[in-house]
């Protein structure tokens, strides 16, 4: 581990001891209260009996509606008006693994009713099945999905009777209780139930959409947010299905399974991930999706292997447990190593682990009022839980980012000030030695040239000695000039101010004319059309052009021409200095920028630097230079500079 990223805290623990505690004890309060204060099966009387339930006014005046769970007589393919209570089979198979649990079945009850007459309604949600609802005789309603009826209500009997015919799922007959109240309680509640599932279905589907922008940036972690997010938002979406009776109700439970066995892997892939243990346990991954395979298989099944049922509700218990233990393994491997994500994952494990629990022992004694059932609950908690981890995460690598740029930038001005001072130290040891090789360099020369003048002693062997020497001693004297020149331009200091081009062109014109007339050169600036303006240091702009201009007059010969243009563009301003001289070699073009070259035409008193010197200024410029030449017909340089609008 890098130990400067621990000093500066990225590595961070964080003790869970009375965390877990208290979100185990938070959560097991909160659905305590669910069962008691938001559970059809924890209502006040009149319960029915017998298949009778007697009604008064008072109780239709309340603000809960009363909800029709006992009382109701089961007639179906095996048993005549048999006493029953909704939600006590979810199948009409009924515990008995040979028997179909699809089929036609019949609930009727009669309502007593001793007070005025007043308008109510009775709700019929989720039915799982085609349907169809009658009252004293007379249908009402049909369809799939969810159903209501409303009418006057008298004093005296009234027989309800409802008639379902299923043929797929593991969910038949009539399931849900039913309510009954006040036309305008019926909808109150139904308003509540509308809000609150689609706030759970938009908001983990709003954070699904916004993950999107970050499974690039994000990693696997981003990526397996989202699908948790998609699955509840879809498992969720059954609300609405029979909500407005689609006609895929009936079959819809494939979906929700589905949904349910991917929430169920990405809740565990996200455990995985957070904790560090991923890619050692592959095979937790392969169980979480052979398993989900096989239920949906048994799903299809049902119609036709009736034991499917029984199988598919004690295998889907067994994935729910397995799923479990395999988050709560991962959740404490992370709590072991002490892993920054550890306290939400073993968050999660906790929600997962209760919701778990209140669906296999509230089985058939819990059915919500107003709001969502307990696993639901856990449902949304676990992507609010996994969704503040995200934020969490984010804002520690924000931060970890923003101490790890402000330890950059004072590394880089540190590096900055070394490097400034070292150039420095450069600049300066280089005039000091460019002084003092000065006079040796061309002592030298007077001692070579007082050898040749004596004549004394010089003979073929040494006049080539001489030769030699006095070559060596050129090009030390040409390095020497080169150097200096180097030198006077690190020297100049100040900032870049703005140039006018026409005011540019006007002053090399003034300044390079009457050289070029005392050399039989014609000379010519030819101005643009409007003027424009660039950044530039004037002493720096200064060196540039006269060794531009000065290799021109040295290439061309007598009644030749040297012609300077310019031209504006939208974002650039391009000079073009043109002459008629002798040209460069073909072969020489791509090393005419180099430091120290020298064409062949230019061996006797060229520093290699001029041109070199050029496209280093135009490059703090931010500009370019390009070359076209051709031998014995002129040479062409082209430069470009950022305009400055």
């Amino acid at each position: 581990m890098n130990p400067y990223a621990k000093g500066i805290g990225l590595v961070k623990h964080h003790k869970l001891g009375w965390q877990a505690p208290v979100v185990l004890l938070t959560l097991v309060i909160f659905l305590t209260m669910l069962f008691y204060k938001d559970n059809k099966y924890q209502t006040s009387p009149p319960y029915g009996k017998s298949g009778v339930i007697t009604v008064s006014e008072e109780n239709l005046e309340r603000n809960n509606p009363i909800f029709l769970i006992d009382g109701w007589l089961l007639t179906d393919g095996r048993v005549t008006d048999r006493p029953t209570y909704i939600g006590e089979f979810s199948n009409l198979q009924r515990g008995k693994m040979s028997v179909s649990p699809h089929g036609r079945a019949i609930y009727r009850m009669t309502l007593r009713y001793d007070g005025g007459p007043k308008t109510v309604a009775i709700d019929f949600p989720q039915l799982c099945s085609q349907y169809s609802v009658s009252l004293d005789g007379r249908r009402r309603a049909d369809g799939v999905g969810n159903g209501r009826i409303t009418f006057l209500l008298t004093p005296g009997d009234h027989d309800i009777t409802v008639e379902t015919i299923s043929k797929a799922g593991y969910y038949s007959g009539m399931y849900f209780p039913p309510s009954l109240s006040t036309d305008e309680t019926i909808r109150r509640m139904d308003s509540i139930h509308n809000f609150v599932y689609a706030l759970a279905f938009l908001t983990p589907l709003a954070l699904a959409v916004f993950t999107l922008f970050l499974w690039r940036s994000g990693g696997r972690l981003s990526r397996w947010f989202g699908v948790l997010c998609c699955c509840y938002a879809l498992y969720m979406l059954r609300y609405f299905v029979f909500l407005f009776s689609m006609p895929v109700a009936q079959y819809w439970f494939l979906v929700q399974n589905l949904a349910l066995y991917c929430l169920c892997f990405s809740v565990v892939q996200l455990t995985v991930l957070a904790s560090g243990a991923d890619g050692r346990w592959r095979w937790i991954h392969v169980v979480l999706a052979v398993i989900p395979a096989v239920l949906l298989l048994l799903c299809i099944l049902i119609p036709v292997l009736p034991w499917a049922v029984f199988i598919h509700g004690k295998l889907t218990d067994i994935y729910y447990i397995f799923t479990f233990f395999a988050t709560a393994y991962c959740a404490l491997r992370g709590v072991a190593s002490q892993n920054w994500e550890s306290r939400y994952t073993l968050a999660g494990c906790i929600v997962f682990g209760v919701g778990l629990i209140a669906n296999l022992f509230f089985s058939n004694r819990f059915e919500p009022i107003r709001f969502f059932w307990q696993f639901e609950w856990c449902g949304l908690l676990l992507v609010v839980l996994f969704a503040a981890m995200m934020v969490s995460r984010s804002r520690r690598i924000l931060r970890e980012n923003e101490m790890l740029t402000n330890h950059l930038e004072e590394q880089v001005k540190k590096r900055t000030e070394e490097v400034t001072r070292l150039l420095e130290e450069r600049k300066a040891f280089f005039s000091d030695m460019a002084h003092d090789l000065k006079a040796p360099v061309f002592a030298t020369q007077s001692f070579i040239e007082a050898i040749r003048a004596s004549g004394l002693g010089v003979d073929t062997e040494l006049r080539g000695y001489l030769d030699q020497a006095e070559i060596k001693q050129r090009e030390m004297a040409r390095r020497l000039q080169g150097l200096s020149a180097i030198n006077e331009l690190d020297s100049i200091e100040g900032e870049s101010v703005r140039i006018s081009l026409k005011g540019m062109l006007e002053e090399i014109y003034a300044t390079y004319h009457g050289e070029s007339e005392v050399r039989s050169v014609y000379f010519s600036v030819e101005q643009p059309k409007q003027d424009a303006f660039f950044m530039a240091q004037p002493q720096k702009l200064d060196i540039l052009f006269e060794n531009l201009i000065y290799n021109a007059l040295r290439a061309t010969p007598c009644e030749g021409k040297i012609i300077i243009s310019a031209k504006v563009g939208d974002d650039t301003i391009r000079v073009t200095v043109k002459d008629s001289g002798c040209g460069i070699p073909k072969d020489e073009l791509p090393y005419i920028f180099r430091r120290f070259y020298v064409g062949a035409n230019n061996r006797e008193n060229g520093s290699g630097l001029g041109l070199y010197i050029v496209h280093g200024i135009l490059e703090e410029l931010g500009g370019t230079i390009h070359v076209r030449s051709e031998v014995g017909k002129g040479t062409e340089f082209v430069l470009e500079f950022p305009q400055d609008i």
